[in-house]
């Protein structure tokens, strides 16, 4: 730190590669646990980056860029990552140096975004990946003469394995080696126009003119579209020598990317030997089943199964952990504190009311833990994979399956993952339906509904099935729908996808993940979850009723049931479930909370140490209506199912879409429509049940 009190600058080196090439993984053994997440300025792009210490005492900024295959960008994604190289992005400085993550069995794909980053004149060093993959293909990388070649540092590495670490981190000493030359060639008009363009820009002031001369040639979209930090004549420039050189018969995108691919070709002529006819890796073996037009189905049928089951059969211990200890400190709280409004606000206001949320932490851990060793493994693309034919159908590609499947977990981060998608239509598409993937936030009300319409942890396995496949399913339709409705501005891309090798997860990586959400889900629990509870304690006990008088009918919160009644009483709710439901809205797992309050205010009798959860069920299921028949019989328990897979109930959710799609019309159009579709659907599930006799 200077003496004026200001943070001086680290050097910064990014790390750049394409998708599921293990560019993350590098990352975190490289740097350890100590990432620092943001955005970047003026857009929503999650911007993540450590200090690095090498081994000659030097301290770097280890900026994690995100994935691209190209730097003529077809998304989000792709587009920071050339802004920042670049050094096009406002406030965020290009950086020093530049660690290219290539996998080693795909050489010849990979080097050509390893050319485009070369040209943008900083230093790069090329971190080799997946080299024991690639000679498993029948393939030898001279590493040396791959490195005399490009003019770089060549680093074997594997960063599940520690392999390469050390050296990788040698390389990067300071001062920084000068840029690396380019090393291809085009026509001579072509030439003449980056020379002539490049003096333009210079003139006109933008550093580093001969990248942004090279890049107004090779990408169309760059030179035509408006880019603040480059001057109007510049880019007028730009088209017109394009237009010179294609009178001329050579295109310069054309030309450049020609180039490039020569280049590429010698450089692999010269480095890769070819050890005669590919072996089948285990990986191909796999794939051989994992990728089958049958049996891929059945694989994936039988690994989500599992995982739905393993959340239901696995959990029971830690939940029966949790749920003695919040009885434990309702009973302490109840036996320490004198009878009154403070006692009760305590004990079955906020250790009931939280421990009704909390208690579900065991089975999200699991969720999250599932999709990350699904990520860590490859697994999870050759789902998305086998996903792309059913979602052609529905407008989409698989690259809409990853966002969607972590929409799962979380929406907001499913939304955001929405950027890596080409195509705006198939991005806003994917953002819209995206919130009836049933969310983790769910599974507290599934837990404690699905119980109350079957027993038995196979039958409760195979209705969350059900749960989690109809809020799928009418994504997928909702899709169809929408994508005719829907301008389309372009062609939908071809689905491409890069499958990586299977392999052993990154287990730190992957507990890291796992502990993150949950000390998330636990700090909502703790302030967003905790306030709600008071505030429905609060709402459900005051004002005091009479002596005598039930105390529920006369609170705020009995009051605003009973308005609420004849709205949700057609779906078979009645107004403690409407008012529940409402509450929901800022936080689905409230609902539970809410649920503990009402029921725990209307019970009279003293509280003992059963658990909060099976407390709620057995008043949900033994509550009768004046005639003696069951309130909340099973048809009520399915409509309540049915809203809570459709209706949009998280505020924060429709705060991403709006920056995300940067429209409110879009962000409040979803809440509304999804909204009256829950209460379309429970209406449908209720009213019909009752007339085939359920």
């Amino acid at each position: 730190m200077s003496e004026s009190g200001e943070h001086t600058l680290l050097p910064k080196v990014a790390l750049v590669g394409h998708p599921n090439v293990g560019k993350t993984t590098l990352f975190n053994a490289l740097t350890g646990e100590n990432r620092r997440v943001g955005n970047y300025p003026g857009v929503t792009v999650e911007r993540s980056s450590a200090t690095l210490r090498t081994p000659h005492g030097h301290e770097l900024e280890l900026l994690d860029l995100p994935g691209a295959y190209s730097l003529s960008p077809n998304s989000p994604d792709e587009t920071v990552t050339r802004d920042v190289l670049l050094g096009d992005l406002p406030d965020e400085p290009a950086p020093d140096l530049v660690i290219c993550v290539v996998d080693a069995a795909s050489l010849e794909r990979h080097l050509y975004f390893v050319l485009q980053v070369i040209d943008t004149g900083i230093p790069v060093v090329i971190a080799l990946n997946q080299v024991d993959r690639a000679e498993d293909k029948g393939l030898r990388i001279n590493r040396q003469v791959l490195a005399d070649e490009l003019e770089v540092p060549v680093i074997a590495c594997q960063g599940t394995t520690g392999r390469g670490i050390i050296q990788l981190k040698q390389t990067l000493r300071f001062p920084f080696p000068p840029p690396t030359p380019r090393h291809w060639k085009g026509p001579g008009a072509v030439e003449k126009a980056i020379e002539k363009l490049r003096k333009k820009l210079a003139e006109a002031g933008i550093e580093r003119a001969q990248a942004h001369a090279i890049h107004l040639l090779a990408d169309t979209g760059y030179r035509v579209e408006a880019q603040s930090h480059l001057t109007p004549e510049a880019q007028v420039a730009a088209r017109e020598m394009a237009s010179e050189c294609i009178a001329k018969d050579h295109p310069p995108e054309d030309e450049i990317t020609e180039a490039r691919f020569l280049c590429i070709r010698r450089t692999i002529s010269a480095s890769v030997i070819e050890k005669g006819s590919e072996a089948e890796s285990l990986s191909d073996k796999i794939d051989r089943y994992a990728l089958h037009p049958f049996w891929g189905w059945v694989i994936f049928g039988a690994v989500m199964f599992a995982a739905f089951w393993s959340i239901f059969r696995f959990a029971g211990i830690p939940m029966d952990l949790i749920e003695k200890g919040f009885g434990a400190m309702a009973s302490g709280v109840s036996s320490l504190l004198p009878e009154g409004d403070l006692r009760d606000l305590i004990s079955k206001g906020v250790i009931e009311g939280v421990g009704s949320v909390v208690i579900f932490l065991p089975q999200i851990v699991l969720l999250f833990l599932f999709i990350g060793l699904l990520e860590g493994s490859g697994y999870m693309a050759r789902a998305a994979f086998l996903m792309d034919k059913v979602m052609s159908r529905a407008g989409l590609t698989g690259k809409s399956f990853l966002p969607l499947l972590s929409g799962f977990a979380c929406a907001i981060p499913g939304v955001m993952a929405a950027r890596t998608i080409n195509s705006p239509k198939e991005r806003l598409l994917t953002i819209l339906i995206l919130p009836w993937m049933s969310c983790s936030a769910r599974l507290p009300v599934y837990f404690l509904l699905i119980p109350l319409l079957v027993v038995g942890s196979l039958a409760q396995t195979m209705v969350m099935f059900l749960m989690y496949a109809l809020g799928t399913g009418t994504a997928l339709l909702a899709a169809w729908i929408l994508g005719k409705r829907i301008e389309r501005s372009e062609p939908t891309p071809q689905f491409l996808l890069e499958l990586p090798p299977y392999r052993l997860p990154d287990f730190g990586y992957v507990l890291r993940h796992v502990l993150g959400r949950a000390l998330s889900f636990l700090k909502k629990a703790g302030t967003v979850i905790l306030g709600i509870v008071i505030i429905l304690w609060a709402l459900s006990s005051y004002p005091k009723a009479p002596e005598g008088e039930d105390q529920l009918a006369h609170s705020v919160m009995g009051r605003i049931g009973q308005a609420i009644e004849p709205v949700v009483e057609p779906l078979g709710w009645d107004g403690r479930m409407g008012g529940a439901m409402l509450t929901s809205f800022a936080a689905r797992e409230v609902f539970n909370g809410s649920m503990a309050v009402t029921f725990a205010v209307d019970e009279d009798a003293e509280e003992d140490d059963d658990a909060v959860r099976d407390k709620i069920r057995e008043r949900i299921s033994t509550a009768k209506k004046e005639d003696g028949s069951p309130r909340y019989p099973p048809l009520t328990i399915l409509s309540l199912l049915i809203f809570y897979i459709y209706a949009l109930q998280c505020l924060p959710t429709t705060i991403v879409v709006k920056n995300e799609t940067r429209s409110w019309r879009w962000a409040l159009g979803q809440l509304a429509g999804m909204s009256a579709f829950a209460y379309v659907a429970a209406l449908a599930v209720y009213q019909g049940g009752k007339l085939m006799g359920f």
